[in-house]
């Protein structure tokens, strides 16, 4: 095993050095140090959990901006710094029961037990009063795959019932939809969103553990107490909601479809919506209160084609104070996601000292991703920088590598000619290059670099997580799962100088700005790969 990486290191950066007014080759390594002093600041208790809207909030987009400043940046966004975010709290209270009603009586299902309903609608209350059920299949409309499952009806006043994930998975057919790999369409975000579209006045999604890969204990603790949202133009549904897989299954057994296997019926790629002379009613009451949050953005312009961006994006944000564990109640975050900004701070100090940008680079410090990735979308709805000439994203979010890692591991692998860009440089240090090891999960859409997807971006979410260059793959694995256990979004997610170790977070940070450096020295677009769902987006824009 390879145990001085620094060796590694030093060779990778030589591929990428940059030459200085004497035409001296110039090492341009991340500073570890400088990781190290900005996740020991954000992930304070100073900073109290940097929660939007809390004094917190204001320390950490002041401290970036401070700091974005002292390297040289300019501001982002014309004069300033800072992308104001609208955001909405809304405090919803549903009805203890949805009631679910046909020829043979009705079906009571009782809320957090059977149920959760939401709405994102800025209203103080909204209902579904006898909405006709329509199956929907999986909710998907795919024109890429061929696929349409809200087609030949009108879903005005209608609520369309529709099952989590996409069609190919546990198929065992590879070619349907990614297989077991989930595509976008089979995340619940989108499900809501494309019912909207259709103009249905709600949705319920069905809930199976495995598919959905968590618990119904998930979705219950996501049906208590206040969501934010962005204001936005797009469509909204009344009613947003989900029902346990046993409640389906008593629904489904006094439906139309009472004897027909309805999961089988919609992996059918000429599946229509099946009306099941059901209806459903459920109400919700709101507390409505409005605020702003900001993204920081800085920005090197670049020197031959200023016009073209590189955007690298981590999000500040985490959960503030809350329920006290051990006595502590400030979740700090220093994983999630002081590393990633920490990282964002340190690249662009690496491209300072490069002096070699022939592309603008942009640094983007968002805001309420632990809200629902609310700052990149707000911002993918309000891009800065046009995103026709956006050639790449790179996104940072809990760097968290014990050590360096042998592996590269590529969120959404086989999504973007990114993954290329991530192998040379994985090469470059002595490495390799692997998939996500839990495609069906869809991790890919649980990240910023999701929203800039979305607009047709591509977008490389990539670290180490697998195998280290001194530890095997079981005790990676063992130090993954601790992790997950005992302190990811807990108070004890704290930095300790003396006991943290760095150096797997510096090699993952020194890839991701070797990547950047050439995006951004270069004449080309990347592209998305053939069967990517952003692949149209990118070429119809």
């Amino acid at each position: 095993m390879i145990k001085n990486y620094l060796k590694i290191l030093a060779a990778a950066a030589l591929l990428y050095c940059s030459c200085d007014k004497d035409k001296k080759l110039k090492l341009v390594e991340v500073d570890q140090t400088t990781i190290g002093n900005h996740i020991e600041r954000l992930a304070s208790d100073e900073f109290a959990g940097r929660k939007p809207f809390t004094e917190g909030e204001v320390k950490t987009v002041n401290y970036l901006k401070d700091e974005f400043e002292k390297l040289g940046l300019l501001p982002g966004n014309g004069d300033s710094y800072f992308q104001d975010v609208p955001m909405i709290e809304i405090t919803g209270t549903p009805s203890e029961n949805m009631v679910i009603s046909g020829e043979k009586g009705s079906l009571n299902l009782k809320l957090l037990k059977d149920f959760v309903a939401t709405t994102n609608k800025t209203v103080t209350e909204v209902s579904l009063e006898n909405s006709e059920l329509v199956f929907a299949g999986y909710g998907i409309v795919a024109p890429e795959y061929g696929w349409n499952d809200y087609k030949g009806i009108d879903w005005t006043g209608k609520t369309a019932v529709v099952l989590i994930n996409d069609p190919g998975f546990k198929s065992g057919d590879s070619t349907l939809f990614k297989g077991n790999e989930m595509t976008y369409y089979g995340r619940w975000t989108y499900k809501y969103e494309e019912a909207a579209r259709q103009g249905a006045d709600g949705l319920i999604i069905i809930h199976d553990t495995e598919p959905a890969s968590y618990g119904w204990n998930v979705i219950e603790s996501s049906g208590i107490g206040a969501h934010l949202i962005i204001e936005s133009d797009l469509p909204l549904l009344n009613v947003e909601s989900w029902i346990s897989g046993e409640s389906a299954e008593k629904m489904f057994d006094a439906s139309s479809i009472k004897e027909q296997d309805y999961k089988t019926i919609a992996r059918n790629k000429s599946f229509k919506p099946i009306p099941l002379n059901l209806n459903v009613s459920v109400n919700i009451k709101n507390i409505i209160k409005k605020a702003v949050s900001k993204n920081v953005v800085a920005l090197i312009p670049g020197t031959e084609r200023k016009d073209e961006f590189i955007i690298y994006s981590a999000h500040w944000d985490h959960f503030g104070i809350g329920k006290a564990i051990d006595g502590d109640s400030i979740y700090n975050g220093a994983v999630d996601n002081a590393s990633g900004t920490a990282g964002l701070l340190a690249i662009a100090e690496a491209f300072k000292k490069s002096n070699v940008t022939k592309r603008s680079i942009v640094f983007m410090a968002v805001t309420g991703e632990e809200q629902g990735l609310l700052g990149s979308a707000f911002y993918a709805e309000n891009p800065i920088f046009n995103p026709k000439k956006t050639a790449a994203n790179i996104n940072m979010d809990a760097f968290n590598s014990p050590e360096p890692m042998k592996d590269l591991t590529v969120i959404g692998y086989g999504q973007s000619e990114l993954d290329d860009y991530a192998e040379e440089a994985a090469i470059a240090q002595g490495r390799y290059i692997i998939p996500d090891t839990k495609p069906e999960a869809g991790f890919f859409f649980r990240s910023d670099h999701f929203n800039f997807a979305k607009i047709g971006i591509p977008a490389l979410y990539a670290k180490g997580s697998f195998e280290g260059f001194n530890s095997n793959i079981d005790k990676i694995k063992q130090w993954n799962e601790n992790y997950r256990k005992n302190i990811y979004h807990q108070p004890t997610d704290e930095y300790n100088p003396n006991t943290t170790e760095l150096s797997g977070v510096q090699f993952d940070a020194q890839l991701l700005f070797q990547v950047g450096f050439k995006l951004a020295n270069e004449n080309s677009f990347p592209k998305w790969k053939k069967g990517s769902e952003f692949k149209l987006i990118r070429e119809n824009n």
